[in-house]
């Protein structure tokens, strides 16, 4: 691993890399929002929301970003909030910006957590997710090299820092195979990685499940968060997430239903009315596709 080697990659990070929004969302916590559009040299594959929890003995951080230099970038916006070290990193899931990067976190003497799901995943699409974040990024991703958790764990995680305590679930796939929520019990905050999307339509690819996302998604809202840092959007609430998320989830696989009970094919699939939420953006990039990777999951169901 190219750890202390990469630092020198910091270099060349340039004034046109896109600022993440720092947004606070309680005492001690705040979300990084990035941007919604598709990885890019400009955002350096952070096209996400990350959470920042400020404890008073260090920084517990909510996935690391897309590559090494956008890890640095989240660094950056850190050094905006506190002057403490970040001392954990917890991956949320297997998508590129929540994993691939550990690597600065690790070079920085961070630990690292994850899903033993969400490594599996991470292992099975990583050459897949560099080669395409070299297409995007091109020269951008230079010191970026895959690294994976210290310590993992199957349904659960618990652990106390800095006076606060931590819950990790992994409930069931959603977006990824290993998509977890992190739970800070003492500020009423859910981090729920790529399991809630709001602004944005979701995207549901061939690694999704959106059958197992709604109910991995009803597991979360059992706990009755006051605020929801989401994997792609600001930070919100509950309601927000339900009405972004989940009842796009369950108007696209009820419409499926029907389509498929009527005789529907694939290519007809992409027809099924969506149009309640084409208000979300990446509407017009993203739902035909996803209709089409629902049909795929439940024409045989």
């Amino acid at each position: 691993m190219k750890f202390l080697t990469s630092l020198a990659a910091l270099a060349f990070l340039t004034q046109s890399a896109f600022a993440l929004e720092v947004q606070k969302v309680t005492d001690g916590v705040y979300a990084l929002v990035g941007e919604k559009k598709q990885r890019s040299k400009e955002n350096l594959a952070n096209n996400a929301t990350f959470g920042v929890v400020v404890t008073k003995d260090g920084v517990v951080l909510i996935d690391p970003g897309g590559s090494f230099k956008g890890a640095a970038t989240i660094d950056k916006a850190i050094k905006t909030i506190t002057d403490k070290p970040v001392k954990i990193v917890i991956n949320s899931g297997g998508q590129d910006h929540r994993w691939i990067g550990n690597g600065y976190w690790k070079a920085k003497g961070a630990k690292i957590i994850a899903s033993n799901a969400a490594i599996a995943d991470q292992k099975d699409r990583g050459d897949l997710q560099m080669t395409a974040l070299d297409n995007f990024l091109g020269k951008e991703l230079d010191g970026t090299e895959p690294v994976y958790a210290d310590t993992s764990f199957d349904t659960e995680h618990k652990f106390s820092f800095g006076g606060l305590s931590f819950e990790v679930y992994y409930a069931g796939a959603a977006h990824t195979p290993g998509d977890s929520f992190i739970w800070l019990k003492d500020k009423s905050v859910m981090f729920t990685g790529d399991i809630v999307y709001v602004e944005r339509i979701a995207g549901i690819g061939p690694q999704s499940h959106s059958g197992e996302w709604i109910k991995t998604f009803k597991t979360m809202a059992a706990f009755k968060p006051a605020h929801i840092v989401p994997g792609h959007g600001h930070a919100t609430t509950l309601a927000r997430a339900k009405a972004d998320t989940l009842d796009y989830l369950v108007n696209l696989r009820t419409q499926m239903t029907k389509h498929i009970e009527n005789g529907g094919d694939m290519i007809g699939s992409v027809n099924v009315d969506q149009s309640a939420f084409s208000k979300l953006e990446q509407f017009k990039a993203l739902a035909k596709r996803n209709a089409q990777q629902v049909y795929s999951e439940m024409e045989f169901e």
